[in-house]
């Protein structure tokens, strides 16, 4: 079954909803799953004040969970209070439905900015859809990261504004795990943001996986949720088209790569994640691409990885607290 598809006038406009906070629903349990040793993960925000590490700590002990690990940050001087929470819970003492419960009355005791928590084995998978441009490197290890089990998400489709034919190593990938592939290079620019709205819709978030088109101030608004980008610099030097070669004129003697949120502003949204490596005289413009290109595919699924482990927090008006 051939499954590209290139989108056509017909397609169903995408109708906006709200995004604002929400709580996951658990679903039930069944035979497979752990009595006793369920992994949970919950993250705060809220204004600083004396007790919130008891009062959390209380919140699961009380109900026979667990604490693993637990990491917390209050910036100097900026009374706000982050945490991320490891813990592992037996689900028939403390179900699902309950722990939303009361760690949202948590949340509101202490007037909270974000109180997110997941259960893996029991959430659903993060929705994702993955955009991508000619160059297949990222979108390739995102594909196999997904494969293999490394990255927890469920991929709805890939959105591309260049053809791939179906000889092609992506084309037969995609084809034979069934995940739809939308050819939108034959759509007018001015039309292209339309329909990648109306194909991810139902998405959690969506990755941009060297995909080289600027989404539009209005895409972004009307999307509402988070789009993770990978940036071939290391921000914020080489901004822009072509950084790699913008650093090789340059004489740098590392390069790097940068995973960030997407904003209105190009290359300026919060960093998740930058990798590096040292470069010398001895590298030609060749080598030199190839070291960029391997360090943005471990950023780019570092950034995924971290953003469904719930380890990115916003912080301040443009940075990011990553535990």
């Amino acid at each position: 079954m051939i499954l590209i598809r290139r989108v056509i006038d017909e397609v169903p406009r995408f109708t906006r909803r709200s995004f604002g906070s929400y709580r996951i629903r658990g679903e039930s349990l069944d035979s497979s799953v752990s009595s006793t040793s369920t992994h949970g993960i919950h993250v705060f925000h809220c204004r600083d004040e004396v007790g919130i590490v008891a009062k959390l700590s209380e919140c699961i002990a009380s109900n026979g969970g667990n604490i693993l690990g637990a990491d917390v940050f209050v910036p100097e001087k900026k009374q706000v209070f982050y945490s991320r929470s490891e813990f592992i819970f037996d689900p028939l003492k403390w179900p699902r439905e309950q722990m939303s419960e009361d760690f949202l009355n948590l949340s509101k005791h202490f007037k909270a900015m974000r109180s997110v928590v997941r259960v893996p084995l029991l959430d659903p998978r993060y929705k994702i859809a993955v955009l991508a441009s000619k160059q297949d490197h990222c979108l390739v290890d995102v594909l196999h990261g997904w494969q293999d089990g490394r990255l927890p998400v469920d991929i709805e489709c890939v959105i591309s504004n260049h053809d791939r034919g179906p000889n092609t190593h992506v084309f037969r990938f995609l084809e034979r795990h069934g995940i739809p592939f939308y050819d939108l290079s034959t759509t007018q620019v001015n039309n292209r943001e339309g329909k990648i709205l109306d194909l991810v819709q139902n998405t959690d978030f969506l990755v941009l996986a060297r995909y080289m088109q600027i989404l539009s101030g209005d895409f972004l608004k009307s999307y509402g949720k988070d789009i993770i980008n990978i940036h071939h610099g290391l921000l914020p030097s080489f901004k822009g088209g072509n950084p790699s070669k913008q650093a090789f004129d340059a004489g740098v003697k590392l390069i790097g790569a940068t995973s960030h949120f997407v904003t209105e502003e190009l290359d300026e949204g919060p960093i998740i994640e930058q990798t590096v490596e040292r470069v010398s005289h001895r590298d030609n413009l060749q080598s030199f691409v190839k070291k960029s290109e391997n360090l943005e595919k471990q950023c780019l699924v570092k950034a995924i990885q971290y953003y469904c482990d719930l380890r990115v927090l916003p912080y301040e008006e443009n940075k990011t607290v990553v535990f």
